[in-house]
């Protein structure tokens, strides 16, 4: 199962001690947090967020800048080719791969993100999948080429029923996962999905912050930032991304901001329209974030309200000093 190996007492060995985790609503200066608690701690940055991994979207998913890259270091930043799938499997792989590599042995380590499923996984584990054969693979991507994401999903509803159910129709990549997982295995993913896996995390030595801003202060920076990112080349990464022929199902092409600003440069709407789409898509995204975050994380997380910008080195002296 996982590669933890368990004490005489039945903990998991190998557990990450001393990490601090910082989650949060998009641009709710969770990465100005991490980078100042990583010059008081001397801590590495390692990022937390299913967008930031992929290469090219190095400003549409608001990847710390070169400056801030120099300042401490940095993991899991745009590590992954746009045409990929990345999944928190492969995420929770990274992180272990590092903590094999004693990333963290020196360094303390500084989870930093707005994935809620990666905070779960470092705390509470995340269920093993078996591997998928790249014939069983390319097989279901092909047959989604061919027939669409509806007929895949009948044929799911008709053969595990149960996994269906949970998915919508439309969200065609987790319906191809499921339909992997049961012809790789013979087993329904939710059978998969209810054997708990080992944390990655120590609970007991960890810090978790999560931010929490007032709504309207939050409705302005990304506002913003939505501003700022097209004036640092959100547009041309958003060409790149195109130039690729990507099959817009994959995650780096739902990234916020991409499918409104290739319609514009489609001509299929207007700019100022696109733009304000893209904002609304980003709030509308840090309300479900914000949400989960609040009806997921519990006591253990010391909750940081805010009414205006945070002052990130402050607020690390608060903590950390």
């Amino acid at each position: 199962m996982s590669d933890m190996a368990k004490s005489a007492e039945g903990e998991p060995e190998g557990l990450v001690k001393d990490a601090i985790l910082i989650a949060g609503p998009t641009a709710s200066g969770k990465s100005a947090l991490a980078l100042a608690i990583a010059r008081l701690t001397g801590g590495t940055i390692i990022n937390t967020d299913s967008m930031q991994v992929y290469g090219i979207l190095n400003v549409l998913s608001a990847r710390p800048g070169p400056a801030e890259l120099l300042a401490a270091p940095h993991h899991l930043y745009g590590h992954i080719d746009p045409g990929e799938l990345y999944s928190t499997g492969r995420w929770v792989a990274d992180v272990r791969r590092l903590r094999g590599e004693g990333v963290f042995d020196a360094n303390r380590p500084i989870f930093v993100g707005g994935t809620g499923l990666y905070f779960r996984a470092l705390a509470g584990g995340l269920s093993e999948m078996p591997e998928i054969p790249n014939t069983i693979r390319d097989r279901w991507r092909y047959r989604l080429t061919e027939e669409g994401p509806g007929k895949l999903y009948q044929i799911l509803m008709s053969e595990d029923s149960r996994a269906a159910m949970t998915l919508s129709a439309g969200d065609s990549q987790r319906v191809l996962r499921a339909l992997e997982v049961l012809q790789a295995s013979g087993r329904s993913i939710l059978d998969w999905q209810a054997e708990k896996g080992l944390p990655l995390v120590d609970h007991t030595t960890a810090r978790c912050l999560v931010l929490e801003p007032d709504r309207a202060v939050l409705t302005e920076r990304i506002n913003a930032r939505f501003d700022r990112m097209l004036d640092a080349g959100g547009l041309a990464e958003v060409e790149a991304l195109t130039a690729l022929n990507l099959d817009p199902a994959l995650p780096a092409m739902k990234a916020i901001g991409v499918r409104e600003l290739q319609s514009a440069i489609a001509g299929a709407m207007p700019f100022d329209e696109a733009i304000e789409r893209g904002k609304i898509s980003t709030r509308q995204y840090a309300k479900r974030q914000s949400t989960w975050f609040r009806n997921q994380l519990g006591p253990d997380w010391t909750r940081i309200a805010s009414n205006g910008p945070i002052n990130a080195p402050k607020l690390a002296a608060n903590f950390f000093s």
